[in-house]
């Protein structure tokens, strides 16, 4: 009977020790708190990009906000970062004045560009500069504030060009390229039909900020 008995507490000591380690693993795994959420670092990548050297993955348009410099596009020459993103400029802006009034989506789809840039080849670095958005610096080419558009994929995408009449890039002066990209699938009036945000509901809406453009 005692053999018995040492028999039934040894097993039920194991089916123990096997849920425990069953346990363990589901939360190291895949759970919350486990290497599963490495997805929430991808969302972190796509809207922290401050000095970022290589951004999301390819999938997600790799960015690298240290560098402004100049790339030849569709609409010309224009303004690109270190990866050679295009970056757009914002018609209600005001100089070196983030004017948009964005929610979560729509700083997902116009993210800024964080930090500030050394300027690179065909750019002016007397044009680079920076302007505070709340806790976070967002650079500046020619008293422009710079987005990037979230739908740019790779390196010479310009399908940001023209949306709404408020979102353009920019050339080596700073001023907007008010061309229309052939490749882009949208043209200098910008009827996407989509609500692409910080349109009418910006500060100063049909002003154009002082700019030439």
């Amino acid at each position: 009977m005692r053999h018995n008995d040492r028999t039934l507490a040894v097993a039920g000591a194991a089916i123990v020790a096997a849920l425990t380690l069953a346990g363990c693993g589901s939360d190291g795994s895949g759970g919350s708190d486990g290497s599963g959420s490495s997805s929430g670092s991808s969302s972190d990548g796509r809207h922290d990009q401050a000095g970022s050297t290589s951004g999301g993955g390819s999938g997600a348009g790799a960015m690298d906000s240290t560098t402004l410099k100049t790339a030849g596009t569709s609409l010309g020459t224009v303004l690109v970062d270190g990866k050679g993103r295009t970056v757009y400029l914002f018609t209600e802006d005001r100089a070196n004045t983030n004017a948009m009034r964005c929610d979560a989506a729509c700083l997902k789809e116009w993210p800024p560009v964080q930090g500030k840039p050394r300027a690179g080849s065909g750019v002016d670095d007397g044009l680079v500069d920076t302007t505070k958005v709340g806790s976070r610096t967002q650079a500046t080419y020619a008293g422009h504030p710079l987005y990037y558009y979230a739908d740019d994929k790779a390196a010479g995408d310009v399908k940001g060009q023209g949306i709404d009449k408020i979102w353009y890039a920019l050339d080596a002066s700073g001023h907007a390229v008010k061309k229309a990209s052939n490749a882009s699938g949208s043209d200098d009036d910008g009827d996407t039909g989509d609500d692409h945000g910080g349109g009418a509901d910006g500060p100063g809406a049909g002003a154009t900020g002082g700019y030439g453009y």
